[in-house]
């Protein structure tokens, strides 16, 4: 995510040319969806003293008014998921894998609920908040499935076979605590949590306020599904006051954010010399080499670039095209963008919506216009659309952008893309790896294996062939995760469940000891252990 602190900008913006998807008859409003009934349902348990508010980018109205958190409201909820922890970790990982499965089947059979919530507090279009909802599903069918198996207890060989009996256990690390964005309210939130529950932790979690009741919907249906209510605890108010609370009081921290937030979350945590994990941002580069399928590359740049108004960590910003297919990309490139559907409704049939924030509003403006004016061209986009709604801005592509524009190395986390022409696969490579930032890369080409050739020398925890994100982040088996400043450890797979737990191993020594005996004294039994140190090298033991 963007660290980009932007001042307000008065430019005057022409009409856009992105039409506008109509508005099915009779569609819900943020006041059907978010009732004082549902407030109070999802708000149950979560401790606060004062109040906060969180409201609906569309428009700009308030939502909620919700619970805001103390510090000494932190703490306690530690202390209640502490005590709660205990027993569930006793709980028989089966019975924890089998919480995950039902949750899954909620999520699925209630999923308007939610999608409502994620477009009413990320003003995202519906289909992209259904990636939420595919991706928490992944999950949480992947670790209910496999759980049992990362977390069973591991025989390893010992130090003198059959007389060294060793047992790898994996222990839970305790109460867990995540600090969950915004721009995923779902995902990026419950869906790391998933993990954590299962290995039979406990999580107190600080989703961002604004979109505080997705993150409280999944809680409710996790407890409907099993989960003991105290396990799950949530605390909410400014980040800067809840979140150094969270790292002072977990046992390990989750945090996906901005890198400079995530270096002070890192600073914090080892401090108390406590584990932590980070996704932070990225500058991502998608490189359409020369026998690329222009079409299908023109077509996945727009999901690449625009998905979710390009407020996602691992969504394009940076377009490498060679210069022999460039003229031709660029025209079905643009076509398609300037063809995009804005709007704001509860329904499908938008192709993008709204961003979230003045703050991300005010970025996008500064460096889109900064661009212009220093002589980079618009091939689509570069308005401001407040005649949709207050944060809306057009899908943009800019050609021309150099250094030191704002846009060529900054993170911009809007609807932005910046155009390159390139005739050396080498030096594109080169360049597209020339950033602090290393989560997320994309190549195109007919060529499968040039395609892997390329992708290994990209410098990124994960690079997709033929797509912008998707797959890589959607086979959950796989590690996803940032290089460089753009994080540390990794979600999914393995190393996303086992980072949540304590490596302990139990050897239990048999029939003699790892000492002097049988009468032998130090330097006989020194020559007996190279001996067989020896012969364990021969016999091609590990």
């Amino acid at each position: 995510m963007t660290d980009s602190q932007a001042s307000p900008t008065t430019t005057l913006t022409p009409a856009g040319t992105n039409p506008v998807a109509p508005a099915p008859a009779g569609a819900r409003t943020a006041a059907d969806v978010v009732t004082g009934q549902l407030v109070a349902q999802l708000t149950r348990g979560v401790a606060g003293s004062g109040r906060t508010a969180n409201h609906t980018p569309f428009t700009g109205e308030k939502l909620a008014d919700l619970p805001e958190s103390t510090p000494a409201d932190v703490a306690e909820a530690f202390a209640r998921a502490r005590t709660a922890q205990c027993q569930w970790a006793a709980t028989p990982v089966r019975a924890r894998a089998a919480v995950l499965l039902r949750f899954h089947d909620l999520v699925l059979a209630r999923q308007a609920e939610v999608l409502d919530l994620i477009q009413l507090e990320t003003g995202k279009a519906r289909l992209h908040a259904h990636e939420e909802v595919q991706a928490v599903a992944v999950a949480a069918r992947h670790y209910g499935r496999k759980a049992p198996a990362y977390l069973k207890p591991r025989r390893h060989t010992g130090v003198v076979p059959t007389l060294t009996k060793v047992t790898e256990l994996r222990q839970p690390r305790g109460v867990v605590g995540q600090i969950a964005p915004w721009n995923y309210p779902l995902e990026l939130s419950v869906g790391d949590a998933l993990p954590a529950f299962v290995s039979g932790n406990a999580v107190v979690m600080k989703p961002d306020t604004e979109t505080a009741l997705t993150a409280l919907w999944a809680r409710d249906l996790l407890i409907e599904a099993g989960l003991p209510a105290e396990v799950f605890q949530v605390v909410l108010g400014e980040g800067p006051v809840v979140g150094p609370e969270v790292v002072k009081h977990a046992d390990y921290v989750s945090f996906t954010g901005s890198t400079r937030t995530g270096r002070e979350v890192a600073q914090g945590a080892a401090a108390r010399l406590v584990g932590v994990s980070l996704e932070l941002g990225g500058k991502n580069a998608m490189l359409v080499l020369a026998d690329a399928d222009v079409e299908k590359a023109a077509a996945g740049a727009v999901r690449a670039c625009f998905s979710s108004a390009g407020q996602l960590c691992i969504s394009i910003e940076r377009l490498y095209v060679h210069e022999s297919i460039a003229d031709a990309f660029l025209d079905r490139f643009a076509a398609r963008t300037k063809a995009m559907r804005l709007g704001r409704s509860l329904a499908y049939g938008a192709d993008m919506g709204s961003l979230v924030g003045e703050r991300q509003l005010e970025t996008v403006t500064r460096h889109v216009e900064e661009a212009v004016a220093k002589g980079a061209k618009l091939l689509a986009g570069g308005v401001a659309r407040p005649d949709i709604g207050p944060l809306f801005y057009e899908p943009t592509i800019l050609e021309g952008v150099e250094a030191p524009m704002a846009v060529c190395t900054e993170e911009t986390f809007g609807p932005v893309v910046s155009v390159y022409r390139f005739t050396d696969e080498d030096a594109v490579i080169e360049q597209a790896n020339a950033t602090p930032y290393g989560l997320n890369s994309s190549v195109w080409t007919r060529d499968s294996r040039r395609g892997h050739e390329v992708a290994a020398k990209l410098n990124t925890g994960t690079v997709n062939i033929n797509e912008g994100y998707a797959p890589a982040y959607g086979s959950v088996q796989s590690p996803m995760g940032g290089m460089k400043d753009s994080g540390l450890g990794r979600r999914h797979g393995s190393e996303g469940i086992l980072k949540y737990t304590e490596a302990q191993t139990i050897a239990q020594q048999r029939l003699i000891p790892l000492a002097p005996a049988f009468g032998m004294d130090d330097e006989k039994y020194a020559a007996f252990m190279t001996r067989s140190l020896k012969a364990m090298k021969a016999l091609r033991l590990r």
